[in-house]
């Protein structure tokens, strides 16, 4: 049976639907909550709480019936599992956190909240957000519904895969080293990391502070519009939110305005609304390791912007090979920082049997971190120590200063926005990187050096290619723009969307 998710393609749509009163906000969520245990399979929530799902929802339909709703009242959303949330569970997808429920919401979960968006509960991620695969969960993997042997990526995996197989409208998010793009790219759904700092990062568990980022994932670039302009906005609890971007306030509207403006200059040129648009496509993502499928579906992609009126523009980012070891130097460091906090005495797992103060802060980490974690916070312990920190950690950072420059240098000089792969190849088998830790680390060469130099981009559908269990499985296009420049990245991807329909398709329907 069609359920009313799958029927209104667009958050828009099913907006004006509750609006217009064709069904009640407690219906949906009812609805979505039926649609989230018949997909347990997914694996995708870790959480469900119908009690507090439909007090939301109460309170939509109250909202519509007073005329009072917001932007997105009625509309069911979930949250990644490393936003700390009331009333749900908050675990990051560890151990250590097996049972915490937050006194108090996220920013971005309490700004959702205040548009009138229903949550439905808890998504799957890895564990405290490091991983590739949504493989490295205390929950267990989430699954990816195009081909439940296959990974859905990560670490938002749970988040990417609740919104391919439509269980909601939309879902919240992380970003650190492309944990939004990659699972958006290997689900087919669109996905967006904005600036760094153009979200809120307060009550999102930290695992790389100067790296994370909140991002949504939805179906259609327009959708991700209403939610990063609500998302967004200068926060005060956070000392790495900005207060102005280019000029303008960061606040709410902000990314709606600089939208309708780009679509309004697009749609002004007629038959070819992105005649002007530079598209620059880096070499260096072409090279060695991309697969011929998806490398045919990226080509297909850029040629359909050619026709909409785009030039494409050959680029060089000559470091992109640095970032993968710049960034498994940083993200490490900045974890073992962040994770410390995580010692058995204030809050998470205690052990149940030590001998003194150091055996249990010892036993309590040794038990609740899973092995993925453990093995990073020991690298990031060791670029630290002494002997060590001038030879990796600062070096990593130089390096990281020559990446955010050479986006600069093109960025300003030679294209508006870049356009590659978002992954090397499709949605590989779960358990294909068991046996080599360092191998997922190559899934990210394409997302890592936009965390390192802070830059916004984002991952819509593009194509599909045969998997290794020989099904169809989602490909990703990434584009990428100068700082706060989101609008001009939605408006590009909805132009594309107008006149494809990779983006359209749900799992288990095709």
């Amino acid at each position: 049976m069609t359920t009313a998710l799958q029927r209104f393609s667009t958050l828009a749509a099913l907006r004006q639907a509750l609006s217009d009163r064709q069904l009640s906000a407690t219906e949906l969520a009812q609805e979505a909550l039926a649609s989230v245990r018949a997909h347990d399979n997914l694996n995708a929530f870790v959480h469900v709480d119908a009690d507090l799902t439909l007090a939301q929802a109460r309170q939509a339909d109250a909202m519509l019936a007073a005329g009072t709703a917001g932007p997105l009242t009625g509309v069911p959303i979930a949250h990644k599992d490393v936003f700390v949330t009331q009333g749900w569970r908050s675990t990051a997808g560890s151990n250590i956190l097996k049972n915490y429920v937050s006194p108090f919401d996220a920013t971005v979960v309490s700004r959702l909240l205040a548009a009138g968006a229903v949550s439905l509960g808890k998504l799957n991620c890895d564990e405290f957000a490091m991983g590739s695969g949504n493989e490295h969960s205390a929950h267990g993997p989430a699954r990816n519904p195009w081909d439940l042997t296959a990974v859905p990526g990560g670490s938002s995996g749970g988040s990417a895969g609740a919104v391919a197989a439509r269980l909601v409208m939309a879902a919240t998010g992380t970003d650190t080293g492309g944990s939004v793009r990659q699972p958006a790219a290997l689900c087919g759904v669109s996905g967006i990391k904005p600036t760094y700092g153009a979200v809120s990062r307060y009550g999102m568990i930290a695992y790389g502070s100067s790296l994370d980022q909140a991002g949504p994932l939805a179906v259609h670039a327009s959708d991700l519009v209403e939610l990063l302009d609500v998302m967004s906005g200068f926060d005060p609890r956070d000392a790495t939110s900005a207060e102005t971007c280019n000029g303008q306030a960061n606040a709410p509207g902000r990314i709606r305005a600089d939208f309708v403006q780009f679509s309004s200059q697009y749609a002004a040129s007629g038959a070819q609304p992105l005649k002007g648009l530079r598209i620059g496509v880096p070499r260096e993502y072409f090279g060695d390791g991309l697969s011929s499928q998806v490398g045919a579906a990226i080509e297909a992609a850029l040629t359909q912007f050619e026709a909409l009126g785009a030039q494409r523009v050959e680029i060089s980012l000559p470091h992109t090979r640095l970032s993968i070891p710049a960034y498994y130097v940083i993200a490490p460091a900045e974890a073992s920082s962040n994770l410390s906090r995580y010692d058995g005495v204030r809050y998470g797992h205690r052990s149940d049997a030590y001998t003194n103060l150091a055996d249990m802060t010892s036993r309590s980490r040794a038990e609740g971190f899973g092995a993925e974690v453990q093995r990073r916070i020991l690298v990031g312990t060791y670029v630290l120590s002494h002997g060590y920190y001038d030879a990796y950690y600062l070096q990593a950072q130089r390096v990281r200063r020559m990446i955010a420059n050479d986006f600069q240098a093109v960025l300003t000089q030679q294209c508006d926005v870049i356009m590659g792969p978002v992954t090397p190849t499709v949605a590989k088998p779960m358990g294909a990187d068991a046996d080599d830790p360092t191998a997922e680390m190559l899934a990210d060469i394409y997302t890592l050096s936009l965390n390192l130099a802070g830059l916004p981009g984002m991952s819509i559908p593009c194509g599909f290619a045969a998997g290794a269990s020989g099904r169809a499985l989602p490909i990703g296009l990434q584009i990428i723009g100068n700082y706060f420049d989101e609008g001009r990245l939605l408006a590009v991807a909805h132009q594309y969307q107008q006149v494809t329909d990779w983006h359209q398709r749900i799992a288990g329907q095709e």
